[in-house]
C-alpha cells in the first residue's frame, strides 16, 4: 500500500519520548498535539452527547401512549370491584368488560399499520391519543353498562394504535448500540401505567361507589394530553421518510439522532438500500406488503414465526390475568378486605415496575436471549409455586398467613421475572426483526397476536377458575411458560448490537441462527430477505 516509516519528533525540549508513526506516503503528516484538546473533536463529542439526549427524549415522548395501556390494565383491576356494585353487572359482563379491550385493540393495531405507512409514524401517535381520550371521556360519564362498553371499545382502538406504533417508531430512530435500551421504553411505560393505576385504585377507593371508579378512569386521560406537547419535539422516522422519497429530511433527522454528518450519510445509504423494494413498489404497496406477508419467503417466514410466536407467549403465560385479576387471586389466597386487596396490588405493580430497570441496564449488554431465558424460567417456577400454594390453601394443608405470604411472593416474583425479559424484550425483538418494507404491517400483525392472546386469557380466566379452581388455572399457565423456554431456545436469535438492516441477514442464515452467534464483521447486506 505504499507506507513509509516516519519518525515524528524526537521529544527534545518537550519532555516526551520520541514516537514512531506509520503513515501513507501521500498522507498529510499529522500535527503533534500540545496537550490541549482539539476543539473540533470536543465539538463532535458534545454533538454526540446532545444527540443521545435527544433520542432518549424522543423515545420517552413516543412511549407516552403506552402509559395509557398500562394505566387501563392496572386501574380496571380495582374499578371492576366498584363498577359491579354501582352498575350491578354480572360476572360474565365483568369478563367482557375486561377482556374486550384486548380484542378491540387488535382493530386499532391493524389500522395503525396502514395508517403509519400512509401518514407517518409521528402522526399515528397523535391519532392514538385522540381516540383514547374520546373513549376515556365516555367511560368516565357512562350512566349504564352499554355506554361504558362503547367508551371501552373506543379506548381499546386507541390503545391498539398506541402499542403498535410506539415500538416501531422507537426502533426506527434508535442507534443499534442502544436500540434495545430505548425500545424497552414502551414496556417501561406500560409498567409505570400499571403502577399508577393501582395507586389510583387505592387513592380513590374511599369515595362513593358511584364516583370512585369514574375518577379512577378520568385520571387516565392526562397522559394522552402530553402527547400534544410531544409532537412538537419528536421528528418523523427517517426510515419512513426514505420510503416517501424524502431523503433530505431523513438526512436532517439522522444528523440529529447520531450527531455526525458522516455517520448520518452512512446510515442513510444503508436505509435506502433496505428500502429499495418498498420505494420501487410504492403504488399499491399495502396490497403488495400483505401479499408478501401471507405468502412469505423462507426468511420472512422465520421472522414471522419468531415475531408472532413471542407475542403469543408473552400473554398466554397469564401475566395479564395476574394483573387484571390480582384482587381475585389474592382473595383466593385469603385476603378479604377491599382496601387490603388494593394495597397488595400496589406491591405487585411496584415489583413489576422496579424490576424492569434490570432489563434496561442489561438488554444491550447481556443481550436479548439471556434475559428471555431468565424471565421464562423464573416465571415458570413462580407460576407453579403459586398454583401449589393456592392448592394447599384450598385443602387446608398450610396456615393462612403462610399461604398468603407464599402467594404474594409468587405473584410479585412472576411479574418481576416478566419485567426482566418477556415484557420489554418481546416488543424489542418484535419491532427490530422485520425488514423495512413490511415492518409496520408485520408489527401490527404481532400486536394482533398479542392482543388476541391477552383477550382470550382475560375473558376466560374467571370461567376457568370456576371450572378448575384458581390453582388449576395457574398450573396451566406454568406449563405454557415452560413451553416458552423451549420456544426461545429454538426460534429466537440474538440480535444485540446489529442494526435493523443486518438483522435481515441474520435470519437468512439458518446455520448461524442454530449456532446462536453471528459476528458483525461477517454481516453484509445482500438483499437476502428477497430470496
Amino acid at each position: 500500500m505504499g507506507l513509509a516509516e516516519e519518525a515524528i519528533g524526537n521529544g527534545e525540549g518537550l519532555g516526551i519520548r520520541a514516537k514512531q508513526k506509520y503513515v501513507r506516503v501521500d498522507a498529510q503528516i499529522p500535527e503533534e498535539t500540545t496537550g490541549e484538546e482539539n476543539p473540533n473533536r470536543m465539538k463532535e463529542t458534545d454533538r454526540i452527547k446532545q444527540s443521545r439526549r435527544y433520542v432518549i427524549a424522543c423515545a420517552l415522548f413516543a412511549s407516552l401512549n403506552s402509559v395509557l395501556l398500562g394505566y387501563d390494565v392496572g386501574v380496571m383491576s380495582g374499578c371492576i370491584l366498584f363498577i359491579q356494585k354501582d352498575l350491578h353487572i354480572t360476572e360474565v359482563q365483568q369478563e367482557v368488560l375486561v377482556g374486550c379491550l384486548s380484542f378491540i385493540s387488535l382493530v386499532g393495531g391493524l389500522a395503525a399499520g396502514r395508517t403509519a405507512d400512509a401518514i407517518g409514524r409521528k402522526w399515528t401517535i397523535a391519532v392514538a391519543a385522540i381516540i383514547f381520550q374520546t373513549g376515556a371521556a365516555i367511560m368516565t360519564l357512562a350512566p349504564s353498562f352499554a355506554v361504558l362498553m362503547m367508551g371501552r371499545l373506543l379506548a381499546g382502538v386507541g390503545i391498539g394504535f398506541g402499542i403498535m406504533i410506539a415500538p416501531v417508531y422507537v426502533a426506527e430512530i434508535s442507534p443499534a448500540v442502544t436500540r434495545g435500551f430505548l425500545s424497552s421504553f414502551p414496556e417501561i411505560s406500560v409498567n409505570v401505567g400499571i403502577l399508577l393505576g393501582y395507586i389510583s385504585n387505592y387513592a380513590f377507593s374511599g369515595l362513593s361507589n358511584h364516583i370512585n371508579w369514574r375518577v379512577m378512569l378520568a385520571v387516565g386521560i392526562f397522559p394522552s394530553v402530553f402527547v400534544g406537547f410531544a409532537l412538537l419535539v419528536i421528528p418523523e422516522s427517517p426510515r419512513w421518510l426514505v420510503v416517501q422519497n424524502r431523503a433530505d429530511e431523513a438526512r436532517s433527522v439522522l444528523i440529529k439522532i447520531v450527531g455526525s454528518e458522516v455517520e448520518a450519510n452512512k446510515r442513510l445509504v444503508e436505509i435506502e438500500i433496505a428500502a429499495m423494494p418498498a420505494t420501487a413498489g410504492k403504488s399499491g404497496s399495502t396490497k403488495a406488503v400483505w401479499s408478501e406477508i401471507l405468502n412469505p419467503s423462507p426468511v420472512l417466514k422465520r421472522m414471522l414465526i419468531t415475531g408472532l410466536g413471542i407475542q403469543c407467549f408473552q400473554q398466554i403465560t397469564g401475566t395479564d390475568a395476574a394483573v387484571y385479576y390480582s384482587p381475585t387471586i389474592l382473595r383466593a389466597a385469603g385476603i378479604k378486605s377491599d382496601n387490603k386487596l388494593l394495597a397488595a396490588t400496589v406491591a405487585v405493580g411496584f415489583s413489576k415496575t422496579v424490576f424492569i430497570l434490570i432489563a434496561i441496564l442489561l438488554i444491550d449488554r447481556a443481550g436479548r436471549k439471556p434475559l428471555l431465558y431468565v424471565s421464562t424460567i423464573g416465571m415458570t417456577i413462580c407460576l407453579f409455586s403459586l398454583a401449589v400454594s393456592l392448592c394447599l390453601l384450598d385443602k387446608g394443608s398450610v396456615s393462612e398467613p403462610a399461604g398468603i405470604a407464599v402467594a404474594m411472593a409468587a405473584v410479585c416474583g412472576n411479574v418481576a421475572f416478566f419485567s426482566v425479559g418477556m415484557g420489554p424484550v418481546t416488543w424489542v425483538v418484535g419491532s427490530e426483526i422485520f425488514p423495512l418494507r413490511v415492518r409496520a404491517q408485520a408489527v401490527a400483525l404481532g400486536t394482533v397476536a398479542n392482543r388476541v392472546s391477552s383477550g382470550l386469557v382475560a375473558m376466560s380466566f374467571l370461567s376457568i377458575c370456576n371450572a378448575i379452581s384458581v390453582s388449576g388455572a395457574f398450573f396451566i399457565f406454568g406449563f405454557l411458560s415452560a413451553l416458552a423456554v423451549a420456544f426461545v431456545y429454538r426460534f429466537v436469535p440474538e440480535t444485540r448490537g446489529k442494526n435493523l438492516e443486518q438483522i435481515e441477514v441474520l435470519f437468512g442464515d439458518v446455520g448461524e441462527w442454530e449456532r446462536k452467534e453471528m459476528e458483525l464483521s461477517d454481516v453484509k447486506y445482500e438483499g437476502i430477505v428477497n430470496k
